[in-house]
């Protein structure tokens, strides 16, 4: 495995272990209950950490395919999540999520920063490193 390619999984490793480790702290430190869709980004971001850990371990860059996947759909998810935040037309539209609304804001630094721009934020970085992973595997054959 190449230099380049280790360190974009190592970068996809390190982006989700921070991810990860924000949204627990949110939740179990700050206490913020989260929404259903606040949990579906989680369901698209935690495997990445393990998924990356253990590709990274057997020098594996073929999970960059998988990766890849899971930032698109979990950052579709953040990017929908995020503009019935900050959209009123789409935030007429929002899903019912239970105890805690969807279309809530915990945080809201700098106006426009919530918890689901960081998901996405995570997830494009992701998307991105795996794909440039993608990339640096297929010049080097």
């Amino acid at each position: 495995m190449s230099k380049k390619v280790e360190n974009g999984l190592l970068f996809i490793w390190i982006v989700s272990v921070v991810a990860t480790l924000g949204s627990l702290y949110f939740s179990e430190i700050r206490h913020y209950e989260p929404c259903k869709m606040c949990w579906i980004q989680r369901i698209f971001m935690y495997p990445i950490v393990i998924m990356t850990t253990i590709a990274f371990i057997q020098k594996n860059a073929r999970i960059a395919v998988t990766t890849a996947v899971f930032a698109i759909m979990g950052g579709s998810v953040s990017l929908y999540h995020y503009g019935i935040q900050k959209l009123s037309f789409l935030a007429d539209t929002a899903p019912s999520c239970g105890l805690v609304s969807c279309t809530g804001q915990y945080i809201n630094w700098l106006g426009f920063i919530t918890i689901p721009f960081l998901a996405l934020t995570a997830f494009i970085l992701i998307a991105g490193a795996s794909f440039y992973v993608m990339k640096a595997v297929k010049a080097a054959k």
